[in-house]
C-alpha cells in the first residue's frame, strides 16, 4: 500500500466525511448518554461490512483485517461533546445544546474514515487494527470503562495510537505533531472537600463551629503542599475552583464543600497529594473543632507516549504527508532555537490505555487563527477546519497499518 495513493483515496471521501462529521455536530451528545451517536456510527460501520461489537456502556469495536497473522495495533477516536452551548457562527450548529468543543466529532469522523480506507485494504494489513470509539472521554471515565469490559483484549492489543486536533494554533491545517517518548499530558483528579461545622447566627460565633474559617485555613495549607512538601522537579498544579456554603450573611452555616482539581506529571506525587490533602484537611478541620471529608472523583493517570513507537509514528507521518506537514516535538523545539518541551496541561483519558500497551498521542492542526480559527479547544465559538478530515483519517490507517508491517 503506498502513502500517495491511500491519501488519494482519502480525499476522494471528503465530502462523505464532511456531510458526516456535521451531522455528529448537531447531534452533540455528552458522557455515556450517546444514544444517536453511536447509533450513527453503528450503522456506518456496518455499511461498510464490519460487525461492531458493543463495549461498556457506550463504546464500540470493530476489527480490521485479521487475515495474515499478526500483531494487533489499536486506534482510538472519542465520541463525546460537552454540556454548554455553542456560539460558533457554522451552517450547522448543534441541535442540542451541546457542543463538540473539544472537536469529538472530528476524530470520530476521521475513525470512520480510517475504518473505510482499512476495509478497501483489508487483504493488504499484516495483522489487526482494532478501531475503539470511545465515549466519556470528557469526563475521565470511557477509556477505562472499555478497558474494564475487555477493550485491550480477544485479541490483545500490542501497540495503540489516539489523534487529538488542535484549533487555534499557529500551525497550517493538516500538519501533524507526534509526541516524543516521555510524558505528554498530566494526571487529573477532581475532589470534594465536605467540612461539617455547626450552624449558630453570626452575632455569637462562640455557639458553632464555622466551617468557612475552616475552609480558609485549609485552603491556604494545601497551597504549602506543592511550596514546601514537593521538590523542584514536582511539577504539580492544585485548584480550588468552587466553594460553597450558606445563605444568609447574618449565619453561620453548618457545611461547606469545596471542589477543584489536581494535575501531576508524575504518579508518585498524584499519590502523595492526595494523601497529604487527606490529612491537612482532616487535620485542620479537628483543631478547629470541625470534621473533613475530602472525596477523589473522577480522573485518569499520566498519559505515557512509548519512545519506539514515537520513532515509527514519526517516520510513517512524514511518508504519508511530507517533511512540511510532520514534525515531532522535539524538531519544533529545535527549530524555535532549543529550550525545554512542554507538556500539555490538560489531561486525556486515553492516559488508561497508555498504562497498559506502548502507546502514542498524534497532535493534528485543525484552524489557524489567521484563517478565522482564533478560538481554542472548549470555546463556545471554536470552529474546526474540516479540510483535515481526510488527511486525518490517512493517518490513522497508514500509522497502523506500517507498523504492523515493520513488526510481523
Amino acid at each position: 500500500m503506498g502513502a500517495e495513493r491511500l491519501l488519494e483515496e482519502a480525499k476522494m471521501y471528503e465530502q462523505q466525511l464532511i456531510e458526516k462529521r456535521r451531522y455528529l455536530h448537531q447531534h452533540a451528545e455528552t458522557e455515556f448518554d450517546l444514544h444517536d451517536t453511536v447509533a450513527f456510527v453503528k450503522a456506518e460501520l456496518q455499511s461498510m461490512g464490519y460487525e461492531p461489537q458493543e463495549c461498556g456502556k457506550a463504546g464500540l469495536i470493530v476489527n480490521a483485517g485479521g487475515k495474515r497473522p499478526g500483531k494487533v495495533f489499536l486506534i482510538r477516536g472519542d465520541m463525546d461533546a460537552l454540556p454548554m452551548a455553542e456560539q460558533a457562527e457554522v451552517d450547522f450548529p448543534s441541535e442540542t445544546g451541546k457542543m463538540h468543543a473539544c472537536g469529538h466529532d472530528m476524530h470520530t469522523t476521521m475513525m470512520l474514515g480510517a475504518a473505510k480506507l482499512l476495509k478497501e485494504h483489508e487483504d493488504e494489513i499484516e495483522g489487526t487494527v482494532k478501531l475503539m470509539f470511545q465515549p466519556a472521554e470528557e469526563i475521565f471515565e470511557g477509556a477505562h470503562d472499555m478497558i474494564e469490559a475487555g477493550v485491550l483484549k480477544n485479541p490483545d492489543v500490542d501497540a495503540a495510537l489516539m489523534i487529538h486536533v488542535m484549533a487555534g494554533q499557529p500551525f497550517t491545517a493538516g500538519t501533524v505533531i507526534v509526541s516524543d517518548g516521555g510524558i505528554s499530558a498530566p494526571g487529573a483528579d477532581y475532589f470534594r472537600i465536605h467540612i461539617q461545622g455547626k450552624g449558630c447566627h453570626g452575632s455569637m460565633p462562640n455557639a458553632g463551629v464555622d466551617p468557612i474559617t475552616v475552609a480558609a485555613h485549609i485552603i491556604t495549607a494545601l497551597q504549602e503542599i506543592h511550596a514546601r512538601e514537593l521538590g523542584l522537579i514536582d511539577e504539580a498544579v492544585l485548584t480550588i475552583g468552587k466553594i460553597q456554603a450558606g445563605q444568609v450573611a447574618n449565619v453561620i452555616p453548618d457545611t461547606l464543600d469545596m471542589e477543584g482539581t489536581i494535575r501531576t506529571y508524575d504518579e508518585e506525587v498524584r499519590a502523595f497529594i492526595k494523601q497529604r490533602m487527606t490529612e491537612i484537611s482532616q487535620g485542620i478541620a479537628s483543631s478547629f473543632r470541625a470534621e473533613a471529608e475530602v472525596i477523589f472523583g473522577k480522573g485518569c493517570p499520566v498519559l505515557k507516549n512509548d519512545g519506539e513507537l514515537s520513532k515509527c509514528a514519526a517516520q510513517y507521518v512524514t511518508e504519508l504527508l511530507g517533511q512540511g506537514k510532520a514534525f515531532t516535538q522535539g524538531q519544533l523545539l529545535a527549530m524555535a532555537g532549543g529550550g525545554k518541551a512542554q507538556k500539555a496541561a490538560g489531561s486525556e483519558d486515553f492516559a488508561y490505555v497508555s498504562q497498559e500497551v506502548p502507546s502514542i498521542m498524534l497532535a493534528l492542526a485543525a484552524g489557524e487563527p489567521a484563517k478565522g480559527y482564533a478560538y481554542p479547544q472548549h470555546h463556545p465559538k471554536v470552529k474546526f477546519d474540516e479540510s483535515v478530515l481526510s488527511p486525518g483519517s490517512a493517518v490513522y490507517a497508514y500509522t497502523a497499518m506500517r507498523w504492523l508491517e515493520e513488526h510481523k
